[in-house]
């Protein structure tokens, strides 16, 4: 089962439940393995606001992950989960959902900022370049171009390096 492809429809009903998808976040920051009482805990402190979470909260979100979305989530090869040890485990096939969502653990900064972010910065110091705010009216426009290009192409390989063994797109073009 694990090998083949979810299919579109699938992909789309995984991830259109934020629970479903929060589980699979929070699988990702504890290192692919928890007990199904640190997801709930999560998952309701997310949902509530609160942390701790109130009791009547975790106490529905567990049931909800017990009955409904870890035994989805194990049919589909996403996860691997006990229900007699409340342990669950994330698969190889995860990646096949996980290229649709950006999983960032809170207060990181996602691939997608980040580029925003060092285009942003390389407009602004040009423009400083350019009106000849002091320091940066000691560089040229071409060697700050040149560094920030040379940034760039080095964050990017490190990028295409990194996620490697993440597919986004499989099919032959027709």
């Amino acid at each position: 089962m694990g090998s083949e492809p979810l299919d579109e429809g699938t992909l789309h009903d995984i991830l259109r439940n934020e629970r479903r998808r929060h589980a699979i976040e929070s699988l990702r920051e504890s290192d692919g393995l928890a007990d199904v009482s640190d997801l709930a805990e999560s998952i309701a402190a997310s949902e509530s606001g609160s942390d701790p979470p109130p009791t009547n909260k975790r106490q529905s979100v567990y049931v909800s992950l017990h009955q409904t979305h870890l035994p989805k989530l194990d049919d589909l090869g996403i996860v691997s989960y006990d229900p007699d040890d409340r342990t669950v485990e994330l698969l190889d096939r995860v990646e096949q959902v996980e290229v649709y969502m950006e999983v960032v653990p809170q207060y990181a900064l996602s691939w997608g900022e980040f580029y925003f972010a060092w285009g942003v910065l390389g407009l602004v110091t040009l423009l400083g370049v350019g009106i000849g705010v002091p320091l940066l009216s000691e560089l040229t426009p071409a060697i700050v171009s040149a560094g920030f290009s040379l940034g760039l192409i080095i964050a990017a390989a490190y990028h295409v390096y990194s996620q490697q063994d993440r597919v986004v797109f499989e099919r032959a073009f027709r």
